[in-house]
């Protein structure tokens, strides 16, 4: 595996501490606890086996974050596909390389890294997978290096989720949300954002990625969205 050491500016986002070696293995356990959990699991992996097949069914992919490994089953459904899995813990890498079936681990290479910082050079895989993370981050200027960065190591599609507005369960959180700030004379700590979806479009198209696809995991109730964005041309 070729790495690339990428000089840019130090992003360090407060959520992203947590996951020391007792949240990795709570991580693991807490997608195949209960039906609730199972079929929402199943239902997004689904819609993501979707996103992957829409992005022309990649043979090399990176998975970042890719935490407990929640999604290498399905990942590696494909013969032939090398998997990079990569995270900014080393307690999730750890905990996930433990629940990989011996047969597997030689299509799976394993790294730490920050997502703002990929250590891989230009171009060396086929597609991103990116799950569970941009609804962490609030701030515009974090997400157009996020996705700047990803569309660097890239050499075609991003799949990627997120959190967006229009449906019931977004309507629902910034109700709460206003009546928490009304409560409290400070707006406290937030790491789950509502994104909404000109805005998140934009930013997409901003950082050099037209849309190909989207789908979403309950349409009109759920605030879950994955996108599947392709390279745009430059020129």
């Amino acid at each position: 595996m070729e790495l690339h050491t990428v000089l840019s500016p130090h992003i360090d986002l407060d959520f992203s501490r947590k996951y020391d070696r007792t949240h990795a293995e709570r991580y693991f356990r807490k997608h195949r606890e209960g039906l609730s959990r199972r079929l929402s699991n199943w239902r997004e992996t689904s819609i993501a086996r979707k996103a992957l097949r829409l992005a022309g069914d990649p043979a090399r992919v990176l998975d970042l974050p890719c935490g407990a490994g929640r999604f290498w089953p399905m990942l590696l459904e494909r013969p032939g596909r090398v998997l990079f899995a990569a995270d900014n813990s080393p307690d999730m890498l750890a905990v996930a390389r433990e629940s990989l079936p011996a047969g597997m681990a030689h299509r799976v290479r394993t790294f730490q890294t920050s997502a703002f910082a990929i250590d891989l050079a230009d171009e060396t895989v086929d597609c991103v997978f990116c799950m569970r993370l941009l609804h962490h981050i609030g701030d515009p200027k974090h997400r157009l290096a996020l996705l700047r960065e990803m569309r660097r190591v890239t050499r075609d599609t991003l799949v990627i989720s997120l959190w967006v507005d229009g449906n019931y369960k977004a309507r629902r959180r910034k109700r709460l949300e206003a009546d928490a700030r009304r409560e409290s004379a400070e707006d406290g700590y937030q790491n789950r954002f509502v994104i909404d979806r000109p805005t998140a479009e934009a930013e997409f198209r901003q950082s050099g990625f037209e849309i190909a696809s989207y789908v979403d995991f309950l349409p009109g109730y759920a605030m879950w969205r994955v996108y599947t964005l392709r390279k745009a041309s430059q020129g």
